[in-house]
């Protein structure tokens, strides 16, 4: 699963000359959070939240009247407030990829860029809609969670007695375990009852932790 699959194309984007007020009025009729900056030539330069905007704000404590706490955003231009150390993602790029870098930077979207020119942007929401698709979250079926040896062949094992009782799989989803020399494994099947998914499970040599239709 790569970014442009995920992402939304063709984002709305400000200037950074654009007025705080403009940003604000965008992100509401356009029912968005954040804004890319570009400047004249099409190069991305920032990025606006409305958390920035919140902050540019003036406080609870502030003695203007409404008045003139709109004439005074009106005034401030976007770059002034914007990020302008922004992290961004390659359109060709994994998802997963996308994800880390959201998470290790504690930020909750990434411009999509394809060389120099910004073609997308993905959030965290899309990246919700990622996980549902990597766990076949929409399909109906056996829900399956163990633990397996960590060493060629044994998923292939599961994999066949499955197939060959007419079981499809959907989704397989692998992960570190504690124990070192094993993996934890999800694997959401069609057309087979959890029934016959357990009788399968205790000729081979794994452990399951849940099993569910769903």
């Amino acid at each position: 699963m790569k970014v442009l699959d995920f992402m939304s194309k063709n984002p709305i984007y400000i200037a950074p000359t654009s007025s705080v007020t403009d940003a604000r009025a965008k992100m509401l009729k356009e029912n968005i959070s954040k804004l890319p900056v570009l400047d004249d030539s099409g190069r991305l330069v920032g990025l606006i939240t409305k958390n920035d905007l919140n902050k540019a704000g003036p406080s609870e404590a502030t003695t203007l009247d409404i008045y003139e706490i709109g004439y005074l955003l009106s005034k401030l231009k976007v770059e002034k407030i914007m990020t302008k150390k922004v992290y961004t993602v390659s359109c060709n790029e994994v998802v997963e990829e996308a994800a880390r870098i959201m998470a290790d930077h504690d930020i909750g979207c990434l411009p999509v860029m394809n060389g120099d020119v910004l073609v997308g942007i993905i959030t965290e929401t899309d990246l919700f809609l990622a996980f549902i698709e990597m766990f076949g979250a929409r399909h109906k079926g056996v829900r399956v969670s163990f633990e397996m040896s960590d060493k060629a062949g044994e998923l292939a094992k599961l994999t066949d007695a499955i197939a060959k009782l007419g079981g499809n799989i959907v989704s397989v989803v692998t992960s570190d375990s504690e124990d070192a020399s094993k993996r934890f494994c999800t694997v959401k099947i069609e057309h087979v009852s959890a029934a016959d998914i357990e009788k399968i499970v205790q000729q081979t040599d794994v452990k399951i932790s849940d099993i569910r239709e769903s």
